[in-house]
Protein backbone atom coordinates (compact mmCIF):
# COMPACT_ATOMS: atom_id res chain seq x y z
CA UNK A 1 0.00 0.00 0.00
CA UNK A 2 1.31 3.76 -0.86
CA UNK A 3 1.27 5.73 2.39
CA UNK A 4 -0.48 8.86 1.98
CA UNK A 5 -2.78 7.84 -1.62
CA UNK A 6 -6.30 9.12 -0.64
CA UNK A 7 -7.62 6.48 -2.47
CA UNK A 8 -6.30 3.98 -0.32
CA UNK A 9 -7.52 5.69 3.00
CA UNK A 10 -11.26 4.08 4.49
CA UNK A 11 -14.18 6.29 3.93
CA UNK A 12 -14.93 8.52 6.93
CA UNK A 13 -19.16 7.93 7.62
CA UNK A 14 -20.77 11.49 7.34
CA UNK A 15 -23.89 12.94 9.60
CA UNK A 16 -25.89 13.28 6.32
CA UNK A 17 -24.97 10.93 3.44
CA UNK A 18 -25.42 12.18 -0.42
CA UNK A 19 -28.62 9.49 -0.98
CA UNK A 20 -30.56 10.87 2.41
CA UNK A 21 -30.23 14.40 1.44
CA UNK A 22 -31.21 13.21 -2.50
CA UNK A 23 -34.41 11.56 -0.64
CA UNK A 24 -35.12 14.37 1.60
CA UNK A 25 -34.96 16.89 -1.21
CA UNK A 26 -37.21 15.67 -3.94
CA UNK A 27 -39.67 14.62 -1.27
CA UNK A 28 -39.48 18.63 0.43
CA UNK A 29 -39.64 19.61 -3.22
CA UNK A 30 -43.09 17.85 -3.31
CA UNK A 31 -43.97 19.59 -0.43
CA UNK A 32 -43.17 22.78 -1.30
CA UNK A 33 -45.52 22.54 -4.49
CA UNK A 34 -48.20 22.30 -1.51
CA UNK A 35 -46.79 25.29 0.14
CA UNK A 36 -47.25 27.72 -2.94
CA UNK A 37 -50.89 26.84 -2.56
CA UNK A 38 -50.28 29.34 0.52
CA UNK A 39 -49.08 32.04 -1.60
CA UNK A 40 -51.81 31.53 -3.73
CA UNK A 41 -53.83 33.10 -1.07
CA UNK A 42 -52.28 36.01 -1.40
CA UNK A 43 -53.11 36.68 -4.69
CA UNK A 44 -56.91 35.25 -4.49
CA UNK A 45 -57.04 38.14 -1.22
CA UNK A 46 -55.31 41.24 -3.73
CA UNK A 47 -58.14 39.87 -6.07
CA UNK A 48 -60.50 40.10 -3.46
CA UNK A 49 -59.19 44.07 -2.68
CA UNK A 50 -59.50 45.06 -6.07
CA UNK A 51 -62.89 43.53 -6.56
CA UNK A 52 -64.10 45.57 -3.36
CA UNK A 53 -62.42 48.64 -4.74
CA UNK A 54 -64.48 48.53 -7.76
CA UNK A 55 -67.67 47.77 -5.40
CA UNK A 56 -66.57 51.05 -3.87
CA UNK A 57 -66.30 52.76 -6.36
CA UNK A 58 -69.49 51.99 -8.27
CA UNK A 59 -71.10 52.92 -4.52
CA UNK A 60 -69.36 56.40 -4.46
CA UNK A 61 -70.39 57.16 -7.31
CA UNK A 62 -74.14 56.53 -7.08
CA UNK A 63 -73.96 58.72 -4.01
CA UNK A 64 -72.52 61.56 -5.43
CA UNK A 65 -75.25 61.49 -8.35
CA UNK A 66 -78.00 60.98 -5.28
CA UNK A 67 -76.09 63.99 -2.88
CA UNK A 68 -75.86 66.12 -6.69
CA UNK A 69 -79.74 65.92 -6.87
CA UNK A 70 -81.64 65.78 -3.33
CA UNK A 71 -78.89 67.75 -1.48
CA UNK A 72 -78.40 70.72 -3.44
CA UNK A 73 -79.73 73.79 -3.58
CA UNK A 74 -80.70 76.28 -6.49
CA UNK A 75 -80.45 74.67 -9.63
CA UNK A 76 -78.91 77.92 -11.20
CA UNK A 77 -76.24 78.02 -8.62
CA UNK A 78 -76.12 74.91 -6.69
CA UNK A 79 -74.59 74.33 -3.09
CA UNK A 80 -75.05 71.28 -0.84
CA UNK A 81 -77.37 71.70 2.06
CA UNK A 82 -75.80 70.72 5.25
CA UNK A 83 -79.25 69.50 6.83
CA UNK A 84 -80.22 67.51 3.07
CA UNK A 85 -76.95 66.15 3.24
CA UNK A 86 -76.96 64.66 6.66
CA UNK A 87 -80.02 63.20 6.29
CA UNK A 88 -79.23 61.58 2.97
CA UNK A 89 -75.57 60.18 4.67
CA UNK A 90 -78.21 58.86 7.21
CA UNK A 91 -80.44 57.18 4.49
CA UNK A 92 -76.91 56.26 2.19
CA UNK A 93 -74.61 54.77 4.58
CA UNK A 94 -77.07 52.32 6.65
CA UNK A 95 -76.25 49.55 4.52
CA UNK A 96 -72.77 50.78 3.57
CA UNK A 97 -69.45 48.51 4.46
CA UNK A 98 -67.54 51.68 4.40
CA UNK A 99 -67.25 55.23 6.33
CA UNK A 100 -68.99 57.66 4.01
CA UNK A 101 -67.44 61.34 4.58
CA UNK A 102 -68.80 64.48 2.54
CA UNK A 103 -66.35 67.71 1.86
CA UNK A 104 -67.34 71.00 0.66
CA UNK A 105 -64.85 71.81 -2.51
CA UNK A 106 -62.87 73.91 0.08
CA UNK A 107 -62.32 70.49 1.53
CA UNK A 108 -63.98 71.10 4.70
CA UNK A 109 -65.69 68.08 6.30
CA UNK A 110 -69.71 68.56 5.53
CA UNK A 111 -71.10 65.35 6.88
CA UNK A 112 -69.82 61.91 8.90
CA UNK A 113 -71.13 58.86 8.54
CA UNK A 114 -69.62 57.78 11.84
CA UNK A 115 -71.24 60.72 13.11
CA UNK A 116 -75.13 60.33 12.07
CA UNK A 117 -74.57 56.92 11.83
CA UNK A 118 -73.66 55.29 15.25
CA UNK A 119 -71.19 52.59 15.27
CA UNK A 120 -70.55 53.30 11.69
CA UNK A 121 -66.40 53.75 12.17
CA UNK A 122 -66.05 50.43 10.09
CA UNK A 123 -62.32 51.07 9.36
CA UNK A 124 -61.29 51.51 12.67
CA UNK A 125 -62.09 47.83 14.17
CA UNK A 126 -59.05 45.93 15.23
CA UNK A 127 -59.13 42.16 13.82
CA UNK A 128 -58.01 40.50 17.00
CA UNK A 129 -57.29 41.35 20.24
CA UNK A 130 -53.84 43.01 20.67
CA UNK A 131 -51.31 40.36 21.63
CA UNK A 132 -49.08 37.52 20.39
CA UNK A 133 -51.26 35.80 18.00
CA UNK A 134 -52.22 39.12 15.97
CA UNK A 135 -48.44 39.63 16.19
CA UNK A 136 -47.98 36.16 14.69
CA UNK A 137 -50.69 36.74 12.00
CA UNK A 138 -49.19 39.70 11.02
CA UNK A 139 -45.58 38.03 10.91
CA UNK A 140 -46.78 35.54 8.66
CA UNK A 141 -48.85 37.72 6.28
CA UNK A 142 -45.85 39.82 6.07
CA UNK A 143 -43.56 36.85 5.22
CA UNK A 144 -45.77 35.57 2.82
CA UNK A 145 -46.54 38.68 1.14
CA UNK A 146 -42.83 39.26 0.88
CA UNK A 147 -42.06 35.98 -0.75
CA UNK A 148 -45.23 36.69 -3.13
CA UNK A 149 -44.03 40.26 -4.23
CA UNK A 150 -46.53 41.90 -2.69
CA UNK A 151 -46.97 45.70 -3.55
CA UNK A 152 -45.70 47.38 -0.59
CA UNK A 153 -48.75 49.49 0.86
CA UNK A 154 -47.97 52.98 2.83
CA UNK A 155 -49.77 53.09 6.36
CA UNK A 156 -52.64 54.24 6.69
CA UNK A 157 -53.38 56.46 9.83
CA UNK A 158 -56.24 58.53 10.61
CA UNK A 159 -56.71 61.99 9.12
CA UNK A 160 -57.98 64.79 10.93
CA UNK A 161 -60.81 66.73 9.60
CA UNK A 162 -57.44 69.32 8.47
CA UNK A 163 -55.71 66.36 6.86
CA UNK A 164 -58.71 65.30 4.65
CA UNK A 165 -58.12 67.84 2.05
CA UNK A 166 -54.12 66.80 1.41
CA UNK A 167 -55.14 63.24 0.64
CA UNK A 168 -54.46 62.75 -2.85
CA UNK A 169 -57.57 60.89 -3.84
CA UNK A 170 -59.32 63.80 -2.52
CA UNK A 171 -57.53 66.25 -4.28
CA UNK A 172 -57.80 64.29 -7.37
CA UNK A 173 -61.63 64.19 -6.99
CA UNK A 174 -61.79 68.23 -6.42
CA UNK A 175 -60.59 68.91 -9.43
CA UNK A 176 -63.40 66.68 -10.79
CA UNK A 177 -61.97 63.39 -11.43
CA UNK A 178 -62.72 60.18 -9.36
CA UNK A 179 -59.64 58.73 -7.58
CA UNK A 180 -58.81 55.60 -5.16
CA UNK A 181 -56.05 54.37 -2.78
CA UNK A 182 -54.71 51.77 -0.91
CA UNK A 183 -53.24 51.31 2.73
CA UNK A 184 -52.35 49.56 5.18
CA UNK A 185 -53.35 49.57 8.40
CA UNK A 186 -50.25 49.04 10.74
CA UNK A 187 -51.77 47.91 14.29
CA UNK A 188 -54.43 45.20 12.42
CA UNK A 189 -52.43 44.90 9.10
CA UNK A 190 -55.53 45.35 6.83
CA UNK A 191 -55.80 47.06 3.67
CA UNK A 192 -57.70 50.22 4.18
CA UNK A 193 -59.20 51.28 0.72
CA UNK A 194 -60.24 54.71 -0.10
CA UNK A 195 -62.22 56.14 -2.81
CA UNK A 196 -62.85 60.18 -3.03
CA UNK A 197 -66.02 60.69 -6.22
CA UNK A 198 -66.38 64.49 -7.05
CA UNK A 199 -70.61 65.53 -6.65
CA UNK A 200 -71.13 67.62 -9.77
CA UNK A 201 -73.56 69.17 -11.11
CA UNK A 202 -73.81 71.33 -14.46
CA UNK A 203 -69.98 70.76 -14.13
CA UNK A 204 -69.80 71.99 -10.96
CA UNK A 205 -67.61 70.45 -7.86
CA UNK A 206 -70.55 70.80 -5.34
CA UNK A 207 -68.18 68.81 -2.72
CA UNK A 208 -66.25 65.51 -2.67
CA UNK A 209 -68.19 61.35 -1.50
CA UNK A 210 -64.70 60.20 0.31
CA UNK A 211 -65.69 56.35 1.38
CA UNK A 212 -63.08 54.63 3.30
CA UNK A 213 -63.56 51.00 4.13
CA UNK A 214 -61.39 48.45 5.83
CA UNK A 215 -61.09 44.46 4.67
CA UNK A 216 -60.66 43.12 7.76
CA UNK A 217 -63.69 40.84 6.63
CA UNK A 218 -61.31 39.47 3.44
CA UNK A 219 -58.38 39.59 5.71
CA UNK A 220 -60.02 37.76 8.47
CA UNK A 221 -61.32 34.87 5.58
CA UNK A 222 -57.31 35.06 4.06
CA UNK A 223 -56.29 34.68 7.09
CA UNK A 224 -58.09 31.35 8.12
CA UNK A 225 -57.82 29.90 5.08
CA UNK A 226 -53.84 30.69 5.53
CA UNK A 227 -53.49 29.42 8.91
CA UNK A 228 -55.82 25.91 7.79
CA UNK A 229 -52.99 25.37 4.97
CA UNK A 230 -50.09 26.54 6.97
CA UNK A 231 -51.02 24.06 10.30
CA UNK A 232 -51.46 20.97 6.67
CA UNK A 233 -48.37 22.09 5.60
CA UNK A 234 -46.35 21.44 8.47
CA UNK A 235 -48.72 18.63 9.54
CA UNK A 236 -47.05 17.09 5.67
CA UNK A 237 -43.93 18.61 6.18
CA UNK A 238 -43.32 16.80 9.47
CA UNK A 239 -44.95 13.28 7.66
CA UNK A 240 -42.73 13.84 5.25
CA UNK A 241 -39.58 14.32 7.12
CA UNK A 242 -39.61 11.55 9.65
CA UNK A 243 -40.82 8.98 5.97
CA UNK A 244 -37.67 10.41 4.34
CA UNK A 245 -35.45 9.85 7.40
CA UNK A 246 -37.24 6.16 7.60
CA UNK A 247 -36.53 5.46 3.81
CA UNK A 248 -33.18 6.65 3.73
CA UNK A 249 -32.27 4.69 7.29
CA UNK A 250 -34.07 1.60 5.24
CA UNK A 251 -31.67 2.74 2.07
CA UNK A 252 -28.64 4.32 2.62
CA UNK A 253 -27.59 2.92 6.06
CA UNK A 254 -27.44 -0.79 4.93
CA UNK A 255 -25.52 0.21 1.82
CA UNK A 256 -23.38 2.34 4.08
CA UNK A 257 -22.49 -0.74 6.00
CA UNK A 258 -21.76 -2.34 2.63
CA UNK A 259 -19.49 0.00 1.15
CA UNK A 260 -17.73 0.34 4.81
CA UNK A 261 -17.26 -3.61 3.96
CA UNK A 262 -16.38 -3.66 1.02
CA UNK A 263 -13.84 -1.25 1.17
CA UNK A 264 -12.08 -2.84 4.18
CA UNK A 265 -12.15 -5.52 1.98
CA UNK A 266 -10.14 -3.56 -1.15
CA UNK A 267 -7.89 -2.48 1.73
CA UNK A 268 -6.46 -5.74 1.75
CA UNK A 269 -8.53 -6.87 4.88
CA UNK A 270 -10.88 -9.64 3.20
CA UNK A 271 -10.13 -12.37 5.88
CA UNK A 272 -11.34 -10.14 8.64
CA UNK A 273 -14.49 -8.84 7.21
CA UNK A 274 -17.72 -10.53 7.55
CA UNK A 275 -19.90 -8.51 4.50
CA UNK A 276 -23.19 -8.51 6.37
CA UNK A 277 -25.94 -10.62 4.24
CA UNK A 278 -29.30 -8.96 5.49
CA UNK A 279 -31.40 -11.95 5.25
CA UNK A 280 -34.63 -10.22 6.14
CA UNK A 281 -34.57 -8.03 3.67
CA UNK A 282 -36.39 -9.35 0.30
CA UNK A 283 -35.31 -6.60 -1.83
CA UNK A 284 -32.87 -5.54 -4.48
CA UNK A 285 -30.81 -4.33 -0.84
CA UNK A 286 -30.94 -7.64 0.11
CA UNK A 287 -30.21 -9.02 -3.31
CA UNK A 288 -26.98 -7.15 -3.11
CA UNK A 289 -25.88 -7.67 0.14
CA UNK A 290 -26.05 -11.23 -0.54
CA UNK A 291 -24.08 -10.88 -3.64
CA UNK A 292 -21.25 -8.91 -2.44
CA UNK A 293 -21.37 -11.26 0.82
CA UNK A 294 -21.05 -14.18 -2.11
CA UNK A 295 -18.37 -12.58 -3.69
CA UNK A 296 -16.59 -12.01 -0.92
CA UNK A 297 -16.27 -15.53 -0.17
CA UNK A 298 -15.55 -16.15 -3.89
CA UNK A 299 -12.40 -14.05 -3.17
CA UNK A 300 -11.78 -15.71 -0.12
CA UNK A 301 -11.62 -19.17 -1.89
CA UNK A 302 -9.80 -17.50 -4.94
CA UNK A 303 -6.65 -16.38 -2.38
CA UNK A 304 -6.90 -19.83 -0.81
CA UNK A 305 -6.37 -20.82 -4.43
CA UNK A 306 -4.10 -18.65 -5.38
CA UNK A 307 -1.63 -19.37 -2.04
CA UNK A 308 -2.26 -22.54 -2.37
CA UNK A 309 -1.48 -22.89 -6.12
CA UNK A 310 2.06 -20.44 -4.99
CA UNK A 311 3.05 -23.19 -2.71
CA UNK A 312 2.22 -26.17 -5.50
CA UNK A 313 4.15 -24.09 -8.52
CA UNK A 314 7.24 -23.88 -6.09
CA UNK A 315 7.55 -27.38 -4.38
CA UNK A 316 6.75 -28.72 -8.42
CA UNK A 317 9.30 -26.41 -9.55
CA UNK A 318 12.03 -27.56 -6.79
CA UNK A 319 12.53 -30.77 -7.83
CA UNK A 320 13.25 -31.18 -11.58
CA UNK A 321 15.62 -27.80 -10.29
CA UNK A 322 17.02 -30.13 -7.61
CA UNK A 323 17.77 -32.87 -9.95
CA UNK A 324 19.29 -30.27 -12.61
CA UNK A 325 21.62 -28.69 -10.23
CA UNK A 326 22.73 -31.69 -9.03
CA UNK A 327 23.41 -33.36 -12.47
CA UNK A 328 25.21 -30.10 -13.44
CA UNK A 329 27.25 -30.43 -10.72
CA UNK A 330 28.05 -34.36 -11.09
CA UNK A 331 28.69 -33.54 -15.36
CA UNK A 332 32.16 -31.48 -13.87
CA UNK A 333 33.15 -34.40 -11.71
CA UNK A 334 32.13 -37.29 -13.93
CA UNK A 335 35.22 -38.10 -16.50
CA UNK A 336 32.80 -41.50 -17.54
CA UNK A 337 31.62 -40.97 -21.09
CA UNK A 338 28.83 -43.24 -20.47
CA UNK A 339 28.09 -41.66 -16.89
CA UNK A 340 28.21 -38.38 -18.22
CA UNK A 341 25.75 -39.41 -20.83
CA UNK A 342 23.57 -40.86 -18.38
CA UNK A 343 23.46 -37.20 -16.78
CA UNK A 344 22.98 -35.12 -20.27
CA UNK A 345 19.80 -37.76 -20.51
CA UNK A 346 18.92 -36.33 -16.94
CA UNK A 347 19.46 -32.83 -17.67
CA UNK A 348 17.69 -32.86 -20.86
CA UNK A 349 14.40 -34.87 -19.21
CA UNK A 350 14.45 -32.30 -16.60
CA UNK A 351 14.59 -29.32 -18.78
CA UNK A 352 11.68 -30.96 -20.44
CA UNK A 353 9.87 -31.53 -17.27
CA UNK A 354 10.78 -27.45 -16.69
CA UNK A 355 9.32 -26.20 -20.20
CA UNK A 356 6.27 -28.57 -19.67
CA UNK A 357 5.76 -27.21 -16.02
CA UNK A 358 5.68 -23.67 -16.81
CA UNK A 359 3.76 -24.26 -20.31
CA UNK A 360 0.80 -25.61 -18.44
CA UNK A 361 1.18 -23.01 -14.99
CA UNK A 362 1.10 -20.02 -17.48
CA UNK A 363 -2.13 -21.75 -19.35
CA UNK A 364 -3.45 -22.33 -15.81
CA UNK A 365 -2.78 -19.16 -14.73
CA UNK A 366 -4.58 -16.74 -17.47
CA UNK A 367 -7.22 -19.73 -17.68
CA UNK A 368 -10.02 -17.89 -15.43
CA UNK A 369 -9.22 -14.39 -16.78
CA UNK A 370 -9.91 -15.66 -20.25
CA UNK A 371 -12.66 -17.42 -19.40
CA UNK A 372 -14.40 -14.43 -18.28
CA UNK A 373 -13.53 -12.25 -20.67
CA UNK A 374 -14.70 -13.93 -23.88
CA UNK A 375 -18.23 -14.32 -25.28
CA UNK A 376 -19.42 -17.92 -25.25
CA UNK A 377 -21.21 -19.04 -29.15
CA UNK A 378 -22.88 -21.81 -29.91
CA UNK A 379 -20.72 -24.92 -30.32
CA UNK A 380 -21.29 -28.35 -31.60
CA UNK A 381 -19.33 -31.24 -30.06
CA UNK A 382 -20.18 -33.90 -32.12
CA UNK A 383 -18.69 -32.13 -34.84
CA UNK A 384 -15.73 -30.99 -33.08
CA UNK A 385 -14.78 -34.34 -31.49
CA UNK A 386 -14.64 -35.95 -34.78
CA UNK A 387 -12.47 -33.01 -36.31
CA UNK A 388 -10.25 -34.14 -33.22
CA UNK A 389 -10.30 -37.55 -34.00
CA UNK A 390 -9.61 -37.05 -37.89
CA UNK A 391 -6.31 -35.02 -36.88
CA UNK A 392 -5.44 -37.86 -34.33
CA UNK A 393 -5.69 -40.13 -37.30
CA UNK A 394 -3.47 -38.03 -39.32
CA UNK A 395 -0.61 -36.93 -36.65
CA UNK A 396 -0.60 -40.59 -34.99
CA UNK A 397 -1.35 -41.94 -31.45
CA UNK A 398 0.19 -44.59 -29.38
CA UNK A 399 0.49 -48.05 -31.21
CA UNK A 400 -2.11 -50.39 -30.92
CA UNK A 401 -4.68 -48.35 -28.89
CA UNK A 402 -7.67 -47.66 -31.08
CA UNK A 403 -9.91 -44.97 -30.83
CA UNK A 404 -13.97 -45.54 -31.08
CA UNK A 405 -16.61 -42.68 -31.31
CA UNK A 406 -20.10 -42.60 -31.30
CA UNK A 407 -21.91 -39.48 -31.59
CA UNK A 408 -25.50 -38.33 -32.19
CA UNK A 409 -27.48 -36.72 -34.88
CA UNK A 410 -25.61 -33.48 -36.30
CA UNK A 411 -26.60 -30.42 -33.96
CA UNK A 412 -27.97 -32.41 -31.25
CA UNK A 413 -25.17 -31.74 -28.76
CA UNK A 414 -24.60 -27.92 -29.09
CA UNK A 415 -23.51 -26.38 -26.27
CA UNK A 416 -22.86 -22.60 -25.24
CA UNK A 417 -18.75 -22.51 -24.68
CA UNK A 418 -15.45 -21.18 -25.53
CA UNK A 419 -14.65 -24.28 -28.64
CA UNK A 420 -10.76 -24.00 -28.62
CA UNK A 421 -11.00 -24.83 -24.14
CA UNK A 422 -13.13 -27.41 -24.78
CA UNK A 423 -11.55 -29.04 -27.43
CA UNK A 424 -8.87 -28.99 -25.07
CA UNK A 425 -10.78 -30.68 -22.45
CA UNK A 426 -11.55 -33.42 -24.99
CA UNK A 427 -7.65 -33.68 -25.94
CA UNK A 428 -6.84 -34.22 -22.49
CA UNK A 429 -9.28 -36.87 -21.69
CA UNK A 430 -8.56 -38.94 -25.09
CA UNK A 431 -4.54 -38.12 -24.30
CA UNK A 432 -4.96 -39.20 -20.32
CA UNK A 433 -7.44 -42.34 -21.44
CA UNK A 434 -4.78 -43.47 -24.36
CA UNK A 435 -1.71 -43.28 -21.73
CA UNK A 436 -2.94 -45.63 -19.30
CA UNK A 437 -4.29 -47.80 -22.39
CA UNK A 438 -2.01 -50.98 -22.70
CA UNK A 439 -0.85 -51.13 -26.35
CA UNK A 440 -3.53 -53.08 -27.98
CA UNK A 441 -6.20 -51.59 -25.80
CA UNK A 442 -9.46 -49.66 -27.03
CA UNK A 443 -10.72 -45.99 -26.23
CA UNK A 444 -14.30 -45.17 -26.54
CA UNK A 445 -15.41 -41.67 -27.06
CA UNK A 446 -19.65 -41.77 -26.61
CA UNK A 447 -21.48 -38.01 -27.08
CA UNK A 448 -25.29 -38.30 -26.42
CA UNK A 449 -27.70 -35.27 -25.77
CA UNK A 450 -31.02 -35.40 -23.70
CA UNK A 451 -33.12 -32.36 -23.19
CA UNK A 452 -31.42 -30.05 -20.99
CA UNK A 453 -27.34 -31.39 -21.28
CA UNK A 454 -24.58 -32.83 -23.44
CA UNK A 455 -22.73 -36.00 -21.87
CA UNK A 456 -19.30 -36.91 -22.83
CA UNK A 457 -17.87 -40.15 -21.34
CA UNK A 458 -14.23 -41.27 -22.40
CA UNK A 459 -13.86 -44.79 -21.35
CA UNK A 460 -10.32 -46.55 -21.48
CA UNK A 461 -9.02 -50.22 -20.80
CA UNK A 462 -5.97 -49.11 -18.59
CA UNK A 463 -5.59 -49.92 -14.54
CA UNK A 464 -8.31 -47.86 -13.68
CA UNK A 465 -7.79 -44.85 -10.73
CA UNK A 466 -7.23 -45.86 -7.36
CA UNK A 467 -10.13 -45.96 -4.91
CA UNK A 468 -9.31 -43.11 -2.72
CA UNK A 469 -7.79 -40.93 -5.71
CA UNK A 470 -11.00 -40.32 -7.28
CA UNK A 471 -11.44 -36.52 -6.67
CA UNK A 472 -7.20 -36.23 -6.44
CA UNK A 473 -6.75 -36.72 -9.65
CA UNK A 474 -8.31 -33.32 -10.38
CA UNK A 475 -6.11 -31.76 -7.84
CA UNK A 476 -3.16 -29.70 -9.43
CA UNK A 477 0.24 -31.63 -10.01
CA UNK A 478 -0.80 -34.78 -9.19
CA UNK A 479 0.48 -37.65 -11.74
CA UNK A 480 0.24 -41.38 -11.65
CA UNK A 481 1.79 -42.16 -14.66
CA UNK A 482 1.67 -46.09 -16.17
CA UNK A 483 5.51 -47.62 -15.95
CA UNK A 484 7.34 -47.26 -18.46
CA UNK A 485 6.20 -43.62 -20.13
CA UNK A 486 9.00 -41.09 -20.73
CA UNK A 487 9.97 -38.89 -17.76
CA UNK A 488 8.59 -35.16 -18.39
CA UNK A 489 5.88 -35.29 -20.21
CA UNK A 490 3.26 -34.47 -18.20
CA UNK A 491 2.78 -31.99 -15.62
CA UNK A 492 0.10 -33.14 -13.74
CA UNK A 493 -1.91 -29.69 -14.90
CA UNK A 494 -4.51 -31.80 -17.72
CA UNK A 495 -6.99 -32.89 -15.63
CA UNK A 496 -7.22 -29.97 -13.19
CA UNK A 497 -7.06 -27.17 -16.04
CA UNK A 498 -9.97 -29.74 -17.35
CA UNK A 499 -12.26 -29.18 -14.56
CA UNK A 500 -11.67 -25.85 -14.36
CA UNK A 501 -12.90 -25.23 -17.87
CA UNK A 502 -15.39 -27.04 -17.33
CA UNK A 503 -16.98 -25.56 -14.32
CA UNK A 504 -16.46 -22.13 -15.96
CA UNK A 505 -18.85 -23.52 -18.80
CA UNK A 506 -21.18 -24.35 -16.01
CA UNK A 507 -20.72 -28.33 -16.00
CA UNK A 508 -19.39 -30.85 -14.17
CA UNK A 509 -16.70 -33.89 -14.61
CA UNK A 510 -16.54 -36.56 -12.81
CA UNK A 511 -14.13 -39.89 -12.38
CA UNK A 512 -15.66 -43.43 -11.94
CA UNK A 513 -13.84 -46.82 -12.46
CA UNK A 514 -15.25 -49.59 -14.61
CA UNK A 515 -16.10 -52.80 -12.88
CA UNK A 516 -17.23 -56.09 -13.83
CA UNK A 517 -17.89 -58.39 -10.90
CA UNK A 518 -15.70 -56.63 -8.55
CA UNK A 519 -12.56 -56.20 -11.37
CA UNK A 520 -11.30 -53.13 -12.75
CA UNK A 521 -11.62 -53.05 -16.23
CA UNK A 522 -10.60 -49.25 -16.91
CA UNK A 523 -11.17 -45.63 -16.36
CA UNK A 524 -14.24 -43.55 -17.20
CA UNK A 525 -14.48 -40.02 -17.35
CA UNK A 526 -17.81 -37.81 -17.18
CA UNK A 527 -18.41 -34.95 -18.76
CA UNK A 528 -21.64 -32.82 -18.08
CA UNK A 529 -22.33 -29.99 -20.26
CA UNK A 530 -25.72 -28.01 -20.52
CA UNK A 531 -27.53 -28.12 -23.84
CA UNK A 532 -28.15 -24.86 -25.46
CA UNK A 533 -31.36 -23.43 -26.92
CA UNK A 534 -30.48 -23.83 -30.59
CA UNK A 535 -29.34 -27.47 -30.53
CA UNK A 536 -32.95 -28.26 -29.09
Amino acid sequence: MIRGDASARPQQPRFLSPLTARILAVNVFALLMLGGGVLYLDEFRIRLIEQRRGELSAQAALMADSFAEIAALEPLDPTLDPRRTSELLATLATDALARVRILTPDGRLLADSALVVPGHRVEATSLKKPGWRREAAQFLDQMIETIGSSPTLPPYDEPSPAQIRRLPEVATAMQGQPDSALRRRAETGTTVVSIAVPIQRVHKVLGVVLLTGDTRDITKVVRAERLASFQLFCLVFALTLFLSVFLARTIARPIRRLALAADRVRLGRARDVAVPRLPRRTDEIGQLARALSDMTQALHSRMDAIESFAADVSHEIKNPLSSLRSAVESLGRVKDPALQAQLLAIIRDDVARLDRLITDIADASRMDAELSRVKFEPVDLGEMIATLLDVYKLTGQKQGVSIAYARPPKGAAVVMGMEVRLGQVVRNLIDNATSFSPADGNVRVMLSATSDQVRLIVDDDGPGIPDGNLHDIFRRFYSERPSGEDFGQHSGLGLAISKQIVEAHGGTIQAFNRRDNGRVLGARFIVELPRSATGR
